[in-house]
C-alpha cells in the first residue's frame, strides 16, 4: 500500500504544528444559558478568573471575568486565522474594526506591524446552552512581510466553498475550502500580504466532515509542503489502512494520495498545509520576529503605543445582545449578515 503516513502523535494544547504555521489553538467549551449580560448563568466561584483555562463542568472563562473570551492584547509579526465553527465571537480590534461572527464563519487577521484586538465570546441565548467549538490558527508571516499594515477580514460561511466527495457506497466527504482549492473549489482570496497570498505556497487551511464509513483519497501537493491532519471529533478512522482514533495529529507525505478511511460514526479533521517560510523564529507570548532583538523592539514600542491605544469602552468589549453577525472595518465600510 502506498502508506503517506510520517508520524501520528497526540494532541497537545495547543496543536502542534509545522512550518509556515506556528501553532493552533482549539477551543471546545459546552457554556451554560446566558445570563441576559451575555455571560454564563452558572456561579463563576471556584474560578481562576483571568487566567480560567481549568475546563471546570466542560468550559473555561479564559482572561474574561464576566464574559468568556480574550480581552485586548497585543499581536505583531505573523496572521490569525479564527474558525468559528460553533457559537459566536465578537471582535473588537485597535484599528477600530469590529464584528461578530460565528457558526461557520471565518476571521482573518494580518497583525503586521502591531495591533491590538479582543476576541469575546457572548452568550446570547438565554433559553438554551451556547456550545462553543472554534480553531485559532496561526499563521507566520515571512520577515519581508512582518512589519505590513494590519489587515482584518471575514470569510463568511455563505462564501467559503464546500467541496463534496460521494464514494461508490454513497457516503459523502464535504471539505470546507477555507484556503486553497480543491477539485473545481476555490476558497476566498487570502489577506493580500500572507504567505498564503502566492498559490506557490500551496497553503491550504480545510476543515472535514466524514459521514459514517465514508472514504476519501486527499488530493496531492508539491515535494517539501508540509501537510497535517488533525483528527478533533469521531471515534476511528483508516489512514493508509492504519487505524487512528481521534485527538492524534497525523503528518503524512504531501507527495503521495492519502486515503481516508471512515469508521462507524461521523469523523471531522482540519487539515493545515503548507510551503515551509524556512526562516529563524523567535517568539515571545504574542510576538513572533526572527530574532530577539526584534522582540525586544516589539516589546518597547507596545509599551510606548499601544499600537494604537484601544478606543472600546472596555478590554472587554462586546457588542450589543440584538445585533446579528456584522464587520466594521476601519475604514468605516461595514458589513452585515
Amino acid at each position: 500500500m502506498n502508506n503517506s503516513i510520517l508520524s501520528i502523535q497526540p494532541l497537545s494544547f495547543p496543536w502542534q504544528t509545522s512550518d509556515p504555521f506556528l501553532f493552533c489553538a482549539f477551543h471546545h467549551d459546552n457554556y451554560p444559558k446566558g445570563n441576559g449580560q451575555m455571560g454564563p448563568t452558572a456561579s463563576l466561584s471556584g474560578r481562576n478568573l483571568g487566567s480560567d483555562f481549568a475546563g471546570k463542568d466542560g468550559w473555561s472563562m479564559y482572561h474574561g471575568q464576566t464574559v468568556p473570551g480574550f480581552p485586548a492584547h497585543p499581536h505583531r509579526g505573523f496572521e490569525t486565522v479564527t474558525i468559528a465553527e460553533k457559537g459566536l465571537v465578537d471582535h473588537s480590534d485597535s484599528l477600530g474594526a469590529a464584528g461578530r461572527f460565528g457558526n461557520g464563519d471565518v476571521q482573518w487577521m494580518t497583525a503586521g506591524k502591531g495591533v491590538q484586538h479582543a476576541e469575546m465570546f457572548p452568550l446570547l441565548n438565554e433559553a438554551e446552552d451556547n456550545p462553543l467549538v472554534l480553531f485559532q490558527i496561526w499563521l507566520n508571516l515571512p520577515k519581508a512581510n512582518k512589519m505590513v499594515k494590519p489587515h482584518f477580514a471575514m470569510l463568511w460561511h455563505e462564501d467559503i466553498p464546500v467541496f463534496t466527495h460521494t464514494d461508490e457506497q454513497g457516503n459523502r466527504t464535504k471539505v470546507n475550502v477555507i484556503n486553497g482549492k480543491v477539485g473545481d473549489s476555490t476558497s476566498p482570496a487570502p489577506a493580500p500580504d500572507s504567505w498564503a497570498a502566492n498559490p506557490e505556497n500551496e497553503v491550504a487551511i480545510w476543515t472535514m466532515v466524514l459521514s459514517p464509513n465514508a472514504e476519501w483519497q486527499l488530493p496531492t501537493a508539491s515535494a517539501g509542503v508540509n501537510r497535517s491532519l488533525y483528527f478533533y471529533a469521531g471515534e476511528d478512522m483508516e489512514i493508509d489502512g492504519s487505524t487512528v482514533k481521534k485527538g492524534n495529529v497525523i503528518k503524512v507525505d504531501a507527495t503521495k494520495a492519502t486515503t481516508l478511511k471512515n469508521g462507524s460514526g461521523e469523523s471531522k479533521l482540519l487539515m493545515l498545509q503548507g510551503k515551509p517560510i524556512g526562516e529563524l523564529v523567535a517568539q515571545y507570548g504574542p510576538f513572533v520576529m526572527n530574532d530577539n532583538a526584534e522582540i525586544q523592539q516589539a516589546m518597547n514600542e507596545y509599551q510606548n503605543t499601544q499600537f494604537g491605544g484601544w478606543p472600546w469602552p472596555k478590554h472587554d468589549h462586546t457588542h450589543e445582545k440584538s445585533r446579528g453577525r456584522f464587520a466594521l472595518h476601519a475604514d468605516g465600510r461595514e458589513e452585515v449578515k
